[in-house]
């Protein structure tokens, strides 16, 4: 259901309020530079610093914005059950294609515990689940063995898969018929060579048009093609996160006239040097 480069979307702010006309422009910005989905209110979406009520309205308003263009996988995530079902409706309530759920941060729950978040909210919710699996910002990684028990639940259809092993994704897809995504820009090829079937990207907020040719040329076997493009990518990928994200690709959206780069504490502005370390990156790509 979900391949290829969906965009995990950064969130635009101006005067500390979520910036709706900004968020329009970035949306109609990826729908015609060939994104193949859009993923709002995730980690680069800044979700964890968004109220509830925000939350939900960036939801509809993307939603809404896409006009059913282009797959809306809302970001519906938390380590409060409760929470997370109540995101989750809403974004069946307003006709989201999906929900990507991230595994509860903080709580550290057991594997059994993991097993009955995702359960419950997929049996109350009648839409795709997403899991996210992203053990640097969670402090805890789901089993593949946990990942195949889940798959058997009719409405979890995939796992976008950031704890970086190569490793991880093969035992997943050794072992269960899920859809893997890659969480990590630098890893889209290898995880796509052994069988994943796209990327949820950070680095596609800059360059759309090149990360969604990427994951077409992977999806198509071209793997020549797809290398070539890797190469170009990486050092931009890498350049993405030499401060903690979204800081990186929202200074880099700053540099390029898209944004205004504005965060939230406790995120603030990058350091000049790694400010420098960047636009010199964006340069080296031809972005500037």
């Amino acid at each position: 259901m979900f391949k290829g480069s969906l965009v995990a979307l950064v969130t635009p702010f101006k005067n500390g309020e979520v910036d709706y006309k900004k968020l329009k422009e970035l949306v109609e910005f990826h729908i015609t530079q060939g994104t193949n989905g859009i993923v709002p209110c995730g980690t680069t979406g800044e979700s964890a610093t968004l109220a509830i009520e925000e939350h939900e309205r960036i939801i509809a308003e993307v939603v809404s914005m896409a006009g059913g263009r282009i797959p809306v996988l809302a970001g519906t995530g938390s380590n409060n059950t409760v929470e997370a079902l109540r995101l989750t409706r809403h974004a069946r309530k307003v006709g989201a294609s999906g929900a990507l759920i991230i595994t509860p941060y903080y709580n550290k729950p057991t594997p059994e515990g993991l097993y009955r978040h995702y359960k419950l909210i997929a049996e109350e919710v009648d839409i795709p689940i997403v899991i996210y699996n992203v053990p640097s910002r969670t402090g805890i990684s789901i089993l593949p063995e946990t990942v195949a028990k889940l798959s058997q639940i009719k409405n979890i259809v995939g796992i976008k898969e950031a704890s970086g092993s190569i490793d991880q994704v093969t035992q997943i897809l050794q072992i269960c018929n899920i859809t893997v995504l890659s969480g990590d820009d630098s890893l889209t090829l290898p995880m796509m060579a052994v069988g994943g079937k796209g990327v949820i990207s950070v680095v596609a907020n800059v360059v759309p048009a090149d990360t969604a040719a990427l994951t077409r040329y992977c999806l198509e076997g071209n793997y020549e093609a797809a290398r070539k493009l890797h190469y170009k990518l990486f050092p931009l990928c890498k350049g993405m996160f030499i401060e903690t994200n979204p800081i990186p690709v929202k200074t880099a959206l700053k540099l390029l006239g898209k944004i205004n780069g504005e965060m939230r504490l406790p995120l603030c502005e990058m350091t000049k040097e790694n400010e420098h370390k960047l636009a010199g990156i964006i340069k080296s790509y031809g972005l500037m």
